[in-house]
């Protein structure tokens, strides 16, 4: 059944005819899909059209199922490439905005890190009270309904879920259809490894190297730089990826790792000037989650050798303390602002003094409102206290450059799961036990191989931040790191061609009636007809408009095509560039033309076709 919550959402949203009319029935499953051209109905579900997307928006559940199976799929754009990845998210207040703006961030940092996958992001409506039986249910369930899309949006872990249920996608749909799966499927596993977290401390070494170009702008003319092991460090968030950025900070180079000063979860925070046992707290995280109460009780009351570990069970307040850096790890979006009406962890007013953040939580939004907020937040703390912001996409894609070798390098077909084994735990154990050896290679191929990426990409978005940062003294971070995406997405836009995007395209002999190619227009929900010689050479084409003109004129339906169609044709080569097709469509004030090779027709190309199918928007902004 669909989930409560869901019903309730659409209910409100969208009219039951949109409902009906546009619903998908495969068997139990249910999908209502959405794309770029429905502007309309995409912003009652809260979702914004704009230059980049979204390309598909999906609300999908399985109606007979006696568990509330269901959530959201967004596909933001495939310009950098097919599929898109990004990870599914589960929990009780999941929406289809919540989930664009998802995938909007998985959009800027695919591209930030130069991976040849487009951005996604699904969620799953978490039905309370839960046992873990039906938890695991739920989640085969969805990976069924995510099984349509296979083609275009690939899994990984997010939060409220993680690399077992990764395992679980994979079961359903075969190895190549989820990602940050355990090692004992070839997997990078993400929660295991500290994908993200690695790209953080990768970040904050390069920093380090760049930040004296800086001291050129005003609000940096008398920063000082501390020696790496002198370094400290507050980690708002000791989870997934908080705690792994502690562990990997002293395992990176053991000689220059930071002071970790300060650390944060849902319990309270712990302070130590001195430096906090991040090797102890790590363990205690991985054995019971939230750790900072339980070693502030276990630990430090009574402890006169503790005394100077200061614990507070106000979370947010960590915000008030003093480092060089702070890592934003936990899963807030806005865990700084300008006033208290967004709700955020702290307001600027109250911060603590620190010279860089990087963030390693999602917090892009492409909402305008909040995009302001993002910019106001930045002028006060970027420009007025001198504070570099490195932004979570340019930063924090340590774990989907991790997942995404797993794409990469793809998994050898000898080891593939057999089709007639899918869905089957117990015979793909086996298998998996058969190839044990093969897929631990596999797993650790892949590991070096995404290691060696994370270091190269994130070390140039660092050096790419801040050198334009300097050469335009008036931007800001958020402003930079975006066009530092956009251009990569529009490079590989600009890179296509017609024969990437083209549809087929109905031809008719020139011998044929207007009533032949009007039923043909209709038939095939085309803009034109092609009109070919009996050796399949263009001769003209039929439109929708030439047949209105010729039943205005009261020609007889039966007249021969030569009386209405176009005889003078505008044609495409398939290797054109997208951008030239834009401007001959535009230039010659034409909805479509037919991709002409060797005199023959092979395709049509129209302005619905670019709008479905690429950054339109974007696109018309280069032309």
């Amino acid at each position: 059944m669909i989930p409560s919550k869901m019903n309730r959402f659409l209910n409100d949203t969208l009219p039951q005819n949109v409902r009906k009319n546009r619903l998908i029935k495969d068997g139990p499953l249910r999908f209502l899909e959405f794309g770029p051209l429905d502007v309309d109905r995409l912003k009652r579900l809260g979702i914004r059209v704009d230059r980049l997307g979204p390309r598909l928006v999906s609300c999908i559940w399985n109606e007979e199922s006696p568990l509330e199976i269901g959530g959201y799929l967004v596909v933001d754009n495939l310009a950098m490439g097919s599929p898109s990845m990004g990870g599914t998210r589960m929990l009780p207040d999941i929406t289809p905005d919540i989930i664009h703006n998802l995938a909007r961030g998985m959009t800027l940092k695919n591209a930030a890190a130069d991976l040849p996958f487009g951005g996604g992001k699904s969620g799953i409506v978490k039905p309370e009270n839960l046992s873990e039986k039906d938890r695991q249910d739920i989640i085969k369930g969805f990976g069924r309904l995510l099984n349509r899309y296979k083609e275009f949006y690939i899994p990984g872990p997010d939060v409220g879920t993680n690399d077992a249920d990764m395992k679980l996608f994979a079961i359903e749909n075969g190895l190549n259809n989820a990602v940050s799966k355990p090692a004992d499927m070839g997997g990078n596993r993400i929660d295991e490894l500290g994908g993200a977290a690695n790209g953080i401390v990768v970040a904050v070494k390069a920093l380090l190297e760049h930040l004296p170009k800086l001291r050129q702008l005003p609000q940096f003319k008398h920063m000082t730089l501390p020696k790496p092991q002198k370094m400290d460090v507050l980690i708002q968030g000791f989870g997934a990826v908080g705690a792994h950025a502690a562990r990997i900070f002293h395992e990176y180079d053991p000689d220059t790792a930071p002071i970790i000063k300060g650390i944060s979860d849902e319990t309270g925070y712990l302070l130590n000037r001195e430096g906090l046992p991040w090797k102890e707290l790590f363990d205690m995280w991985t054995k019971f989650g939230a750790v900072t109460q339980k070693y502030f009780h276990d630990q430090v009351m009574g402890n006169p050798a503790s005394k100077n570990t200061v614990f507070s069970n106000a979370s947010d307040n960590l915000l008030m303390e003093s480092a060089f850096c702070l890592v934003p790890a936990s899963p807030i979006s806005n865990y700084l602002d300008v006033t208290a009406a967004s709700n955020p962890s702290m307001t600027t007013d109250r911060m603590g003094k620190w010279q860089i953040i990087v963030e390693g939580a999602n917090t892009y939004s492409p909402d305008p409102q909040r995009k302001a907020g993002r910019r106001k937040m930045e002028r006060h703390v970027y420009r007025d206290k001198g504070v570099l912001i490195a932004t979570d996409y340019l930063v924090n894609s340590g774990g989907v450059i991790y997942a995404a070798h797993e794409r990469i390098i793809p998994t050898p077909d000898h080891l593939l799961i057999p089709k007639d084994i899918l869905g089957n735990p117990g015979a793909i154990q086996d298998w998996l036990e058969k190839n044990r050896e093969d897929f631990a290679s596999l797993a650790e191929t892949r590991r070096k191989a995404a290691v060696q990426k994370l270091e190269t990409v994130i070390r140039r978005n660092m050096e790419e931040l801040i050198d334009g940062l300097c050469k335009d003294a008036d931007s800001l971070p958020c402003e930079i790191a975006e066009k530092i995406s956009v251009q990569r997405i529009a490079s590989k836009e600009k890179s296509r061609t017609v024969r990437d995007i083209m549809e087929d395209a109905p031809t008719i002999g020139v011998d044929k009636s207007v009533t032949d190619a009007a039923g043909l227009l209709v038939e095939a929900h085309v803009p034109i007809v092609n009109v070919v010689s009996e050796k399949g050479k263009l001769i003209g084409i039929v439109t929708n408009w030439d047949i209105t003109k010729a039943m205005a004129s009261k020609l007889p339906m039966d007249a021969p095509l030569t009386r209405v169609m176009t005889a003078d044709v505008i044609t495409t080569p398939p290797d054109a560039g997208i951008i030239d097709c834009i401007r001959k469509l535009e230039n010659y004030d034409i909805s479509a033309m037919p991709v002409v090779e060797d005199d023959k027709v092979i395709g049509v190309i129209s302005g619905d076709i670019l709008a479905g199918r690429t950054l339109y928007r974007l696109l018309q902004t280069l032309s």
